[in-house]
């Protein structure tokens, strides 16, 4: 085991040390653990490194924001290591780790294997919203409700000390790590870049997988040259735990019959001719046809120049909008969009979000804090609304939002700060409330 800085991450080895390298990457809320009962039949084989996300299974809570910051600390624990190429297996988050490691650094992956994973977890708004609930109250909510997603309804019957233990791994997690993570999966999205990855890849899916179905995992295989999928009947999300036996035969089998075309390779290959995906051991899908690359979801940017020779703002403003406001809300605006409109429109993206929202100099919560208290002072109920979701989606928890309306009460008055609080409270209500 090992002792870890803000650039690497807490690792575990086993297996003999001069073994080829092979990685297992956990999923948001787990540790290490999660690949128990994989190891034994790994480790004899292969110098099995596995590691935990920041602030998980008492990892130092360094959080970090991005995927791509998370596979840049794991490359540089692997250096600490002496490890250059090794075979990648990654479930949920840690498949998207895997699929960053393939683009970014395919001199270092020898091969690849995506356990509950996809291209595009979710929605950017889904994951924020959960960083709101945890922010607003913890992880509580979040773990009892975590069994519903990683197992299916035979398994937690049975199971339940199983259960239990996936409640306790969740409730234990540093909540700050949690919610960097849910940002890290907010703007995650490679739906566009797969056809790029170069090495073999076995995408392995659980029969019974809300959070990333089957239907995920083949997209995958679409886009990805050279993959193969295998479907597990009888598992959810957390496949390695519910089926073990399934997953270590795929695991096994896949990097088995990569290690020797692909491991001794001096660097990264081009992609090869794109063949039919093989059946694995366990009940194998129909490979899918064509290449399933969806486009972006954010509309055209318009060509119009920015004044003074600057570059135009308009794209810039419309992430950081769609980021504080949420997308929900961002597809509504421009949707009811027409020739009375469209000018504003594109000048609050362009301005108020692309050039005030975008300056360096106070961070988005410091500009929700004043937004909110300008708002109040306006009587601007409606658009208060909209940024007391922003609010929390920026960072600030109920409790922070509560004290900027009080001292509104003070110098906007009591009845502006009254009508404020009612509707403050209704909206940290809808957000902080899981959906479904």
């Amino acid at each position: 085991m090992s002792e870890t800085t803000a650039q690497t991450l807490q690792y575990r080895c086993d297996g003999q040390e001069h073994a080829p390298v092979l990685v297992l990457g956990p999923a948001l809320g787990t540790t290490w653990h999660m690949w128990d009962r994989q190891v034994p039949e790994l480790a004899g084989q292969w110098r099995v490194v596995r590691f935990d996300l920041p602030g998980h299974g008492g990892a130092p809570a360094e959080p970090s924001a991005s995927v791509g910051e998370l596979a840049d600390r794991l490359l540089a624990t692997l250096d600490e290591l002496g490890v250059d190429r090794f075979g990648y297996a990654g479930c949920s988050l840690g498949g998207a780790i895997g699929v960053e490691l393939a683009l970014r650094h395919p001199h270092r992956v020898a091969s690849l294997a995506l356990v509950s994973a996809s291209a595009r977890f979710d929605t950017p708004d889904a994951w924020r919203q959960r960083g709101v609930v945890v922010r607003s109250g913890g992880l509580g909510q979040i773990a009892m409700t975590t069994p519903e997603q990683w197992f299916t309804p035979a398994f937690r019957t049975a199971q339940a000390g199983i259960v239990e233990w996936s409640v306790q791994m969740v409730r234990t997690t540093d909540a700050d790590c949690y919610i960097a993570a849910c940002e890290a999966l907010a703007s995650y999205d490679v739906r566009a870049e797969l056809g790029r990855i170069a090495v073999p890849t076995l995408v392995v899916a659980g029969a019974e997988d809300p959070s990333t179905p089957p239907a995920d995992a083949r997209a995958l295989v679409a886009a990805i040259h050279d993959a193969r999928l295998a479907v597990v009947p009888g598992a959810s999300h957390l496949a390695p735990v519910e089926q073990p036996r399934a997953v270590t035969d795929l695991v096994v089998r896949h990097f088995t019959a990569a290690w020797s075309e692909r491991l001794l390779m001096p660097g990264p290959v081009a992609p090869p001719p794109r063949t039919a995906p093989e059946a694995g051991p366990a009940h194998a899908a129909p490979p899918a046809t064509g290449a399933h690359t969806l486009p972006p979801d954010a509309p055209p940017v318009p060509a119009a120049p920015a004044p003074g020779g600057r570059p135009d703002p308009y794209e810039d403003g419309m992430r950081i909008r769609r980021e504080v406001l949420g997308d929900a809300h961002v597809d509504r605006a421009t949707a009811a969009t027409d020739d009375l409109t469209g000018d504003f429109q594109e000048f609050i993206t362009r301005y108020a979000w692309g050039e005030v929202w975008n300056r360096p100099g106070l961070d988005r919560r410091t500009r929700s804090v004043i937004t909110l208290t300008a708002l109040v002072a306006g009587g601007h109920l409606k658009e208060l609304a909209f940024h007391v979701r922003a609010a929390l989606r920026n960072g600030l928890a109920p409790a922070e939002i509560g004290e900027v309306l009080l001292q509104t009460a003070v110098y906007c008055g009591v009845p502006a700060a009254n009508s404020a609080f009612a509707v403050a409270q209704r909206v940290i209500a809808e957000e902080t409330k899981l959906p479904g």
